[in-house]
């Protein structure tokens, strides 16, 4: 099972420049996206009912911001689309899909603001979905998407600089060291240990091309499934927005259908 996830920066932008083509070549079983910033009626037909693709959207009350998206080969046994948490449900920044072998969760995580303004509500998010994995402990459990922080000094390409600025700070990146202490794995270090391997980039001061980057999208599966994960990328060279996709492929699930659905 291929599960592909990115931040789209805006799904009609990202469709402008090449998303759908990348979808069509990579062929996942499921693709999740983040920050699409649109409803789903916003937009064109052929990428709302993409053959072979059930679609999932959790958009954000307010018009053209934040929102989230699942497209799965298997429509879902069950849909959630609330965290329990109110500013961030009417922000649209989560989907919870359950499958007959697994669950599958879609986060795009608060920013928590360059000021820091924001930090008490991304803390309050993260409390929310530790507790939520937590009582799912039993559980085949896939977390993926945005998670707006980048847990170790590895994980960007500046960490001296960085060590009090939002994304790094000490209390966020001990969220990271909660998740993993539930028996989550980060799927990506089960591959690679290196330093240089991120997923998104400021638009300013070139830092794509410098590689001055951050790694703070990523997947995290229970530890059972985590002896199945074949492979777990980074698709760096893929420039549809400000982050780059990531994907994993598990050996998960035996009866994880394979026809083709059409969008309801």
């Amino acid at each position: 099972m291929k599960i592909i996830s990115g931040n789209v920066n805006g799904i009609r932008s990202a469709c402008k420049k090449g998303f759908w083509g990348f979808i069509a070549k990579e062929e996942p079983d499921i693709f999740c996206l983040q920050e699409i910033k649109a409803k789903k009626e916003d937009l064109p037909k052929d990428p709302t009912e993409l053959n072979g693709y059930y679609p999932v959207f959790n958009s954000a009350e307010k018009k053209g911001y934040s929102g989230v998206a699942v497209f799965t080969k298997e429509k879902p046994i069950l849909v959630k689309t609330k965290l329990g948490l109110e500013r961030f449900d009417k922000e649209g920044r989560y989907l919870e899909l359950e499958y007959s072998d697994f669950i599958l969760f879609n986060f795009y995580l608060p920013h928590g603001g360059r000021q820091k303004e924001n930090l008490k509500y991304k803390l309050e998010a993260y409390k929310k979905i530790i507790e939520k994995v937590r009582k799912l402990k039993n559980k085949n459990v896939i977390l993926i998407g945005d998670f707006n922080i980048a847990h170790e000094e590895i994980d960007l390409a500046r960490p001296k600089e960085n060590r009090n600025n939002i994304m790094f700070t000490a209390e966020e990146r001990k969220q990271i060291d909660n998740l993993l202490d539930l028996g989550l794995v980060d799927s990506f270090r089960c591959f690679n240990t290196e330093q240089g391997h991120y997923t998104w980039w400021p638009y300013a001061f070139r830092a794509k091309e410098r590689n001055l980057g951050w790694r703070i999208d990523y997947v995290f599966v229970s530890k059972k499934l985590a002896k199945k994960v074949s492979k777990a990328n980074i698709y760096a060279e893929v420039n549809f927005s400000d982050h780059c996709p990531i994907g994993v492929e598990v050996e998960v699930v035996d009866n994880f259908k394979q026809e083709k659905l059409l969008a309801e």
